[in-house]
């Protein structure tokens, strides 16, 4: 798989994607991620990528031009139209669904807006759909298009040791994930629980089923009942 992330700050970016778990995948050739600086396209003397906006207000405007250039460059690069997202707080909040329908895409574009944002013409002329990653506003688009690349990447074949590295984890079934333990056996006077000391499989996979549902119900219950209205 192939992300491309368009963006004025792609060395921001490139720290993070070349580090850890990603940084391997990268060199294990399990998954690419190119930066591309949209201000390279700017028509501007000066590089100038942004404006005040139309109707008066605060801060500045990214041009549409510059975007667009940009992208049309990314498809001919690639000799396709990769799927393109904005990173928005106006876009649909993104859950482990969505990452799991995205992993299966063989190429993906991440849209970095800053400043006030960008032109609605580039996002109705280019953008395929927007993505939040919470009812919050941060200053540009380049963290929450991070948060994307790990949640994607590591659902692909390799990147991680095992796929129940993620199948048994927090929302990938709809619930939250069991609780875990390591050495030492007694912490502060916590012990952990004696099944998980049994070595008993079927009654240890048992107590996590349970304990998924119980830490659900109670931490977040909405999941559940969005559970209940698919079925």
């Amino acid at each position: 798989m192939r992300i491309d992330i368009l963006t004025l700050f792609p060395e921001m970016c490139d720290t993070v994607l070349n580090e850890s778990i990603l940084g391997r995948a990268q060199k294990a050739g399990k998954v690419a991620f190119f930066t591309h600086q949209i201000r390279d396209y700017s028509a501007d003397k000066h590089g100038r990528v942004d404006d005040a906006p139309y109707g008066g207000g605060m801060g500045m405007i990214m041009q549409p031009q510059p975007i667009y250039d940009c992208f049309q460059a990314l498809c001919k690069e690639l000799g396709t139209r990769p799927h393109l997202i904005y990173l928005s707080p106006q876009g649909k909040t993104l859950t482990q669904q969505r990452v799991r329908a995205l992993s299966e895409l063989e190429n993906l574009a991440l849209l970095c807006g800053h400043y006030e944002g960008v032109d609605e013409r580039v996002i109705e002329e280019l953008v395929d759909e927007e993505i939040s990653i919470g009812d919050y506003v941060l200053t540009g688009g380049e963290l929450p298009a991070l948060v994307l690349c790990d949640a994607v990447a590591r659902m692909l074949p390799g990147v991680l040791s095992d796929t129940a590295c993620f199948t048994e984890e927090s929302h990938f079934s709809g619930l939250l994930e069991y609780a875990q333990y390591t050495r030492p056996p007694e912490w502060r006077g916590r012990k952990v629980p004696d099944v998980l000391l049994s070595g008993h499989h079927a009654n240890i996979e048992a107590f996590r089923k349970e304990d998924a549902l119980r830490r659900t119900e109670k931490k977040r219950p909405d999941l559940l009942k969005e559970e209940n209205r698919h079925d």
